[in-house]
């Protein structure tokens, strides 16, 4: 079996809302539309999650959740991480270090920049950018694997065998 880590950015959320901090800030409709279709995305890959790590903010939270309502797996499964909120690289890699053994595959579902600097740090392969120059849009998940290697936080150990975006599933669908 293999071992993969999926990063997972939040979907899209309001900031539209001026009286929430940053923390508070919840989804928009299109956020929820996009979570709900990643989660349906992930439902039809050939593999179980093992443990699901996300932050507290209330549109990771919420993400988490719509995510999880696809899979058919409990909310009580995640485990509410606060270091992962506005996380740094080593931060990151901390948490995983902590929650990665004996775990076949891992998601994690958190913020920019920490999360591309981590998609970057462990991958092997330059991932690709988008046309505005992000790599992990709004709800997009990164899968990367270790094949039959534990996961690991060693730099460039991981191959990126998918980098997948809501609105390239959109595109596919029509």
């Amino acid at each position: 079996m293999k071992n993969r880590l999926i990063l997972m950015r939040h979907a899209k959320s309001d900031w539209t809302k001026k009286h929430c901090t940053d923390f508070e800030r919840p989804l928009t409709a299109r956020g929820q539309k996009a979570a709900i279709q990643m989660g349906k995305w992930l439902k039809q890959q050939p593999f179980h999650l093992d443990r699901i790590i996300c932050s507290p903010a209330v549109r990771t939270r919420q993400t988490g959740q719509l995510v999880l309502k696809e899979l058919g797996i409990p909310y009580s499964q995640i485990i509410w991480e606060s270091a992962i909120y506005e996380a740094s690289l080593d931060a990151l890699i901390a948490i995983i270090n902590h929650h990665r053994l004996n775990t076949q595959t891992l998601l994690i579902i958190a913020h920019n920049p920490g999360l591309e600097q981590l998609l970057c740090h462990l991958s092997k392969d330059p991932p690709p950018i988008n046309e505005s120059g992000k790599i992990l849009t709004a709800a997009a998940i990164a899968i990367l694997d270790y094949d039959h290697n534990p996961i690991t936080t060693d730099p460039c150990q991981a191959h990126l065998s998918y980098l997948i975006r809501p609105k390239e599933l959109r595109s596919t669908s029509h």
